[in-house]
């Protein structure tokens, strides 16, 4: 696909991007060494000063990119504004603790090793590649950029097409901060591209975010070149509902759950499993909520649902209730293309979901929620647990021993308990099964692209 704003509000072009030739991105790649060697050799106090003038930075142009955000994604603007706001307190987050993050571990008795001293260090791997989504444009790049800077690593960013001029911004954005020049660079590079910048020897790593066949190619292009690779690759989340739990508090987050940033997040809910005690009064609600929104013009602060960030996208969603209904599935409110003009798509819900049906497997990246009913908490568990991904989870009950049964049994990478999945710089972040490997966020994510040494002395 052409590099190119597409206002998906209105199918108008913005802006079209010439891609990077072979000679710039060699030149990028160039200049990312050279920047990696120096900004390895800098403190923590020196970076963290850095990171705190791009967090600023980040700030005082809030406004100007969130109206970005919008027009390139179609996020309604108050999300966008919180999206970047949320971006300048990860990277205070990391200015203020990656330091301590990152200390040496020392070796209670190093006698038992026969040494004087023995402990564990942390040391950056180098340039790493993120190849990045545009749901959410800028806090996908920066949670993988604020811990990796602050470890003296360096990025290359290869974003999603769609989203060109959020890219060039943060290409400029470190260096303007005051960071070494070259050490975090867009590359205007074709997907087709990223196989050659992977291979290359100035690359030491990468992270993915995206669909699962884009992290599996990336993932055996870093394989067969020995190098790390964190991948993030969306999810189907379970959303369950026992009897014991607040049902209207359920029913009222699980709208948000589901149609946050236009329903297009991998960590929405998107199977909502109901016991069969409070289903009814469940359904009601979550309907009614779901047909109460207002759909519109996403620069208009009174909408809640945007449109559909890609025309291909909003016929998928169309596709897969079509299919639903087809086939014996219960169409309660949406599931059409709205208006004439861009990519907009009505909040849909869907009950009597069968295996039968595409929607049952596949991630529905938008606001297409599927409703199934269950009579006991074993079987929420298994449903939960039939499918392929496995990233987050929302469980609601107030009965301790549920909570415990759920915890332990949920196949994902995490369990919010009555809440909602939301990422925060202090929580790690990530999922198992077709979801991906290894963790963003916390500790776990700036020492992902950092190795570990085992220092000995007799």
């Amino acid at each position: 696909m052409p590099i190119a704003t597409v206002n998906p509000a209105t199918g108008e072009l913005i802006e079209e991007f010439a891609a990077h030739t072979r000679e710039q991105v060699g030149q990028r790649l160039t200049r990312a060494e050279a920047a990696a060697a120096t900004l390895r050799a800098t403190d923590f106090d020196t970076r963290a000063r850095w990171m705190r003038a791009a967090a600023d930075l980040v700030e005082a142009d809030a406004a100007r990119t969130a109206r970005m955000l919008t027009i390139e994604m179609g996020k309604p603007i108050a999300q966008a504004r919180a999206e970047v706001l949320k971006c300048a307190r990860a990277m205070r987050f990391y200015a203020d603790n990656a330091e301590s993050l990152l200390a040496d571990q020392p070796l209670a008795d190093p006698s038992t090793v026969n040494a004087s001293v023995a402990y564990t260090c942390y040391a950056p791997l180098g340039v790493v590649l993120a190849v990045m989504p545009w749901n959410y444009p800028m806090w996908q790049v920066i949670r993988f950029a604020a811990p990796a800077l602050m470890a003296g690593n360096v990025g290359l960013l290869k974003h999603a097409s769609n989203v060109p001029q959020t890219a060039m911004y943060l290409d400029t954005l470190f260096e303007r901060a005051g960071f070494p020049a070259g050490s975090f660079q867009t590359l205007l590079i074709g997907a087709a591209d990223v196989e050659a910048v992977l291979r290359d020897r100035r690359v030491a790593a990468a992270t993915l975010t995206g669909s699962e066949p884009a992290g599996r190619s990336v993932a055996a292009v870093a394989g067969s070149e020995v190098k790390k690779v964190v991948l993030e690759l969306g999810g189907s989340d379970p959303f369950i509902v026992l009897p014991s739990a607040d049902v209207r508090a359920a029913a009222r987050t699980a709208i948000a759950a589901r149609t946050l940033n236009n329903g297009q997040s991998c960590i929405a809910a998107k199977r909502f499993i109901v016991h069969t005690e409070v289903y009814d009064e469940f359904v009601e609600a979550f309907v009614a909520g779901t047909k109460a929104l207002t759909v519109g013009d996403p620069l208009d602060e009174e909408t809640e649902i945007g449109p559909i960030a890609t025309r291909s996208g909003r016929r998928e969603l169309v596709e897969l209730v079509d299919d639903a209904v087809a086939k014996g599935a219960v169409l309660r409110c949406g599931g059409s293309a709205v208006g004439t003009e861009g990519w907009f798509f009505e909040p849909a819900v869907l009950e009597e979901v069968t295996p039968a049906m595409r929607v049952y497997r596949e991630e529905a990246f938008g606001p297409l929620a599927v409703v199934h009913r269950v009579d006991g908490i074993e079987q929420a568990a298994a449903l939960a647990n039939d499918t392929t991904f496995g990233l987050s989870s929302s469980v609601w009950t107030t009965d301790p021993d549920e909570e415990r049964f759920l915890i332990s049994s949920l196949e994902t990478g995490a369990v919010f308990v009555n809440g909602m999945t939301v990422s925060y710089p202090e929580l790690p972040f990530g999922g198992v099964k077709d979801s991906g490997i290894g963790r963003e966020l916390a500790a776990e994510g700036i020492r992902e692209f950092c190795n570990l040494k085992t220092i000995w002395k007799g």
